[in-house]
């Protein structure tokens, strides 16, 4: 079970640290993922974080302003988000993948957990 929290409402250019928490072990899942939507928009990918060797992936909207990092031993992945703007409004959702692959990581398809949400919006 994964439980998200952090969102509210920030300014133009201010930051948000998303958390993830995971029941059990972080460790069980391949990969750790932050997907959102915005309002009348699909769901689509932010960011990555493999298990194995560490490798993170991000969205080209978000690469050099949000940063995936996770914390192993709290079982906890956050989602730094810096420089924000008003198209980062969305709800975020953190998902965890016990048997994603590379070519899926980007993908909804790639995980099979997901959290409830937690609503971001950014005020110009």
């Amino acid at each position: 079970q994964l439980q998200a929290c952090g969102g509210g409402l920030v300014q133009a250019g201010g930051s948000l640290r998303l958390s993830c928490a995971v029941s059990g072990s972080i460790s069980s899942y391949r990969s750790m993922g932050w997907f959102r939507q915005a309002p009348g928009k699909e769901r689509e990918f932010v960011a990555a974080s493999r298990r194995d060797g560490g490798y993170t992936y991000y969205a080209d909207s978000v690469k050099g302003r949000f940063t995936i990092s996770r914390d192993n031993a709290k079982n906890i992945v956050y989602l730094q988000m810096n420089a924000l703007k008003s198209d980062d409004t969305a709800v975020y959702y953190c998902a965890g993948g016990a048997r994603t692959i590379l070519s899926t990581i980007r993908t909804m398809g790639g995980y099979d957990s997901w959290g409830q949400g937690t609503e971001v919006t950014v005020s110009s």
